[in-house]
């Protein structure tokens, strides 16, 4: 086999975000059943509830009451995951009038960094600094200069001025971190150093530094491996440590980490999540690595089902799982089940997507040399992926060795 002639991208993976919830007093059933759906990752649900709630707020409630003001963080945080950066801006600009108005310094500091996160997002930099700094001004004051606040406000002036290419001011905002995670004041929660260690080696990552990142996500992981609930954020930690193995070429323990957060996510009933149809695709990309090529088609069938479920055919991430099932039957002698394949992306990009994405040519040209191997020409009524990957199939075999690569590139 010639692994020389595939592409690779690595990098997709990463730690869900988290969910910072604030203390809140909660007095509506709209809003535990709207944070019910933030956390499951179901925004448009949250999004009607949350509004609902703001509702009873503008009847019932007086002006600026605190109540209203930890709403509208709330729905700050579903407008951002939704990708609308004015509206949650607007949101949280509001929440913050009204805890100025309660006399609520750090948590008008706290919405300052949420501000700073929208503007960043919104490439409106000078005005993040401007936020994060009157954030940092106010932790620095009430909280101690060593406290996790000023930790995670410096993570993200990181961020930030490595988006702006200021790599040195970036690095030494990430050592400033650091000193203060070495060194926690008392009260600080193991959860909150290896959050902000996991945030820091994603910076890491940026450098390309994949060692820095992995030696910061170990430790993140030692502080959370024994604590109860939070075998999904160890989960997460263990899929980014298998990407960094990946990228250092040390695929064994690579394939080694996907399995173990692979199980954790079993276990805590996320099987059924398109992060876990994603984290195993990367475990197939290692697997294929390592030649084991009939556990790796396993896991990209398993994936495809997933992440068709949950993102639907469409989706950048399930049409990178088709593109490996195809790389990998055709590694495996099962050259029509990946003409099949192929077929029906090329079918999937003309109709639904358009034909400008470069894949599109990529993918039409890896069709071309296997119709030209199989004797035959373009069938252009693809037939439905449903019945596609059966593992009853007479054509699958799993004692077969792949007979060839072909010039397929596979994707994270």
């Amino acid at each position: 086999m010639d692994l020389g002639r595939t592409r690779w991208s690595v990098g997709s993976v990463g730690v869900l975000g988290r969910l910072v919830r604030q203390d809140m007093v909660v007095d509506y059933p709209s809003r535990y059943l709207a944070e019910a759906h933030v956390q499951a990752m179901q925004f448009d649900e949250a999004d009607n509830l949350c509004k609902k709630t703001l509702e009873i707020h503008r009847v019932h409630s007086p002006p600026a009451s605190l109540e209203e003001a930890a709403d509208r963080r709330l729905m700050a945080l579903i407008c951002e995951a939704k990708g609308d950066y004015e509206a949650a801006l607007e949101h949280l600009v509001l929440a913050s009038m009204a805890m100025i108005a309660n006399g609520q310094e750090n948590e008008v500091a706290a919405i300052d960094v949420s501000i700073g996160n929208i503007y960043s997002s919104l490439s409106r930099f000078d005005e993040a600094v401007f936020s994060y700094q009157k954030a940092l001004t106010v932790f620095k004051s009430s909280k101690g200069d060593n406290h996790p606040s000023v930790a995670s406000v410096f993570v993200r002036l990181a961020d930030l001025y490595y988006k702006t290419g200021k790599l040195r001011e970036s690095r030494s905002y990430c050592e400033n971190a650091l000193r203060i995670y070495a060194k926690p004041v008392p009260g600080t929660t193991s959860e909150e150093i290896a959050s902000g260690m996991t945030e820091i080696s994603a910076i890491y990552e940026l450098f390309n530094e994949p060692e820095e990142a992995l030696k910061l996500l170990q430790k993140a992981m030692k502080l959370l491996e024994d604590k109860p609930g939070q075998h999904s954020t160890v989960a997460g930690i263990e899929a980014r440590m298998g990407v960094m193995y990946y990228m250092v070429g040390r695929y064994e323990v690579s394939r080694g980490s996907f399995e173990s957060a692979v199980a954790k996510l079993r276990a805590s009933g996320e099987r059924k999540s398109a992060f876990f149809g994603v984290v195993l695709n990367q475990m197939g990309l290692a697997c294929v690595q390592l030649f084991k090529i009939d556990e790796a088609a396993e896991l990209f069938e398993e994936a495809r089902e997933i992440l068709e479920q949950e993102c639907g055919p469409c989706h950048q991430d399930t049409l990178g799982v088709y593109s490996n099932l195809a790389a990998t039957y055709d590694a495996m002698g099962r050259i029509e089940d990946a003409i099949e394949i192929l077929e029906y992306v090329l079918k999937l990009r003309e109709e639904k997507l358009g034909t400008a994405n470069p894949d599109f040519d990529d993918e039409k040209k890896r069709l071309a040399e296997l119709l030209k191997e199989a004797g035959r020409s373009r069938n252009k009524k693809a037939k439905s992926l449903e019945n596609l990957i059966d593992p009853n199939s007479k054509r699958s075999n799993k004692k077969e060795t792949p007979k060839k690569w072909s010039a397929f590139g596979f994707r994270s």
